[in-house]
């Protein structure tokens, strides 16, 4: 006999479509982060920006993005995640058409603004819609390995979709790929998706918003330039204005009964730790790939294309990662296989530690190995976090956990990347300055001495900076086997969820209910 109740609980083809249609946002966000790697040169040239005009057509939509997504995943719990979707959808699209054909560097920027804007409503909707179309923990964990698999694999096609886009059009096409995405998913999501919101969210609390913001932008900025330009007064400055407006908002919410970020999130065991496990998983990714990108570029010397395209490979190792993962943690312990992630991710920083000047497949092998161990990571620990959460909160559930993961990545490499520079500057001591400040700056020294002595000043950076980089695996490797142990000790049993104060609503009507 079959448990009737345990028939209704299980999705069919209707939620399984619905969720094709949502990994279409989640793909074109995660793109939008490495589009411009191409076309920049492009843009330089056709509307001459700035130095710092450049840096902030490259950065605004990531801090947009970044500083917003606890409070669009607030706001779609109580407006309605599919409502959020497709007001984000639509100002995405508008945002890329602005792009797409800006006449002046302020105009890109603010275009780019917008595109984060939208974002950060489109990944926290798109998560708790997966947490509420899928009822059946086994089918949320197989949703969600695909789900961080396609995330992750964004970032590397978009580099590699808009060199390809740049041979054949303007540099504004990279930015109109998005658009009959977005309008397909404006056709199909309102018959595909049922709603879901929060029932009973209580009021907004305004003031919440511009606290949340003030805390995670100065917080990314300033880990984001300690990683680019080392340490200075100033970005230490901005590090710890972002903590301090943390301790407020943190204290805010801990007091308040219409707190953006309710109490009720952090009854369920699994929440806490699934965040706390995915920022560390975020810190290794982001970390390995400051290292691995410069490795390609500026130690071998590949162009910007060839590096994307070579970068392409360790994906053959994501794409198998997270559906295995999902399956084995189906029939066993989920932590086990959480700990196994992190001792799989530590193995690819321990190839990466031996690399030479040329060791390009040694390399790939290593960046692929970390990659699929933190994919297995992320997957799960998603799954546990989200699983943990009240159904009703899953938005901003799925807000804190990408916003744990933005800061891991940023604190990824701030810190490893540092590491590595002090040990690049301490190998060339003697050199000139522009030289010991960065791998690049030796890169254009040598380019300028010419003959043996540039040569030979290219050959010491290239090894100093491989040098830095298996420093930073080492430190890397060993904080994920620390988080190994972590994972055993904190997420064994962990993942029953919270005490719901309410189900999800779900408005009638044959365009939006559930599929049965």
């Amino acid at each position: 006999m079959t448990n009737p109740a345990a028939t209704a609980r299980l999705a069919g083809r209707r939620e399984w479509t619905a969720f094709t249609v949502l990994l279409l946002p989640l793909l074109l966000v995660s793109m939008d982060v490495s589009v411009l790697y191409f076309a920049i040169p492009a843009i330089t040239r056709e509307l001459d920006p700035s130095a710092t005009q450049q840096l902030w057509i490259f950065d605004s939509y990531a801090f947009a993005l970044s500083g917003l997504l606890i409070t669009m995943g607030s706001l779609g719990d109580r407006i309605g995640r599919r409502k959020l979707l497709l007001t984000g959808a639509a100002a995405f699209g508008l945002a890329s058409v602005a792009a797409a054909y800006a006449t002046s560097p302020g105009m890109l920027i603010a275009a780019r603004v917008l595109l984060g804007i939208g974002g950060a409503t489109l990944m926290p909707s798109t998560l708790a819609l997966i947490r509420n179309l899928f009822r059946d923990e086994k089918q949320r964990g197989k949703a969600i390995a695909i789900w961080s698999g396609a995330m992750t694999g964004g970032v590397v096609l978009g580099s590699v979709l808009s060199g390809v886009m740049l041979n054949h059009f303007w540099w504004g096409s990279v930015f109109l790929i998005n658009v009959p995405a977005m309008l397909l998913l404006l056709v199909l999501v309102p018959v595909l998706v049922p709603e879901f919101k929060d029932p009973a969210p209580g009021r907004f609390d305004l003031l919440s918003v511009p606290l949340s913001a003030a805390a995670v932008l100065p917080l990314v900025y300033g880990l984001k330039e300690i990683a680019a330009e080392g340490f200075a007064p100033l970005r230490l400055a901005c590090v710890a204005v972002g903590l301090a407006f943390g301790y407020v908002f943190v204290r805010r919410q801990r007091r308040r009964e219409d707190a953006m970020i309710g109490r009720a999130l952090f009854r369920g065991r699994g929440f806490g730790v699934g965040i706390g496990l995915n920022t560390i998983a975020a810190f290794a990714m982001m970390g390995s790939a400051y290292f691995t990108t410069q490795y390609l570029q500026s130690v071998l010397g590949m162009g910007t294309l060839e590096a994307a395209l070579w970068s392409l490979a360790p994906s053959v190792f994501i794409g198998a990662a997270a559906p295995v993962s999902a399956a084995v943690a189906q029939k066993t312990d989920r932590a086990h296989v959480i700990a196994a992630g992190f001792v799989l991710a530590a193995a690819g920083f321990g190839l990466i530690s031996l690399a030479g000047t040329d060791s390009l497949w040694l390399v790939l092998a290593g960046a692929g190995v970390l990659a699929s161990g933190i994919v297995t990571v992320m997957s799960l620990v998603t799954e546990l976090a989200l699983g943990s959460a009240p159904a009703e909160k899953a938005g901003t559930a799925a807000s804190l956990l990408e916003t744990g993961q933005e800061f891991g990545g940023a604190l990824g490499m701030a810190l490893l990347g540092s590491l590595g520079t002090a040990v690049y500057r301490s190998d060339l001591a003697g050199a000139a300055p522009a030289a010991r400040e960065t791998l690049g700056g030796a890169v254009a020294t040598a380019r300028q001495a010419g003959g043996e002595a540039g040569g030979q000043l290219l050959a010491l950076a290239r090894e100093a900076f491989v040098h830095g980089m298996q420093y930073a695996a080492w430190g890397g490797a060993a904080l994920l086997l620390a988080a190994a142990a972590l994972a055993l000790a904190l997420a064994r049993g962990a993942g029953a969820p919270a005490p719901a104060t309410a189900e999800p609503a779900e408005p009638a009507g044959p365009a939006v209910a559930p599929a049965r």
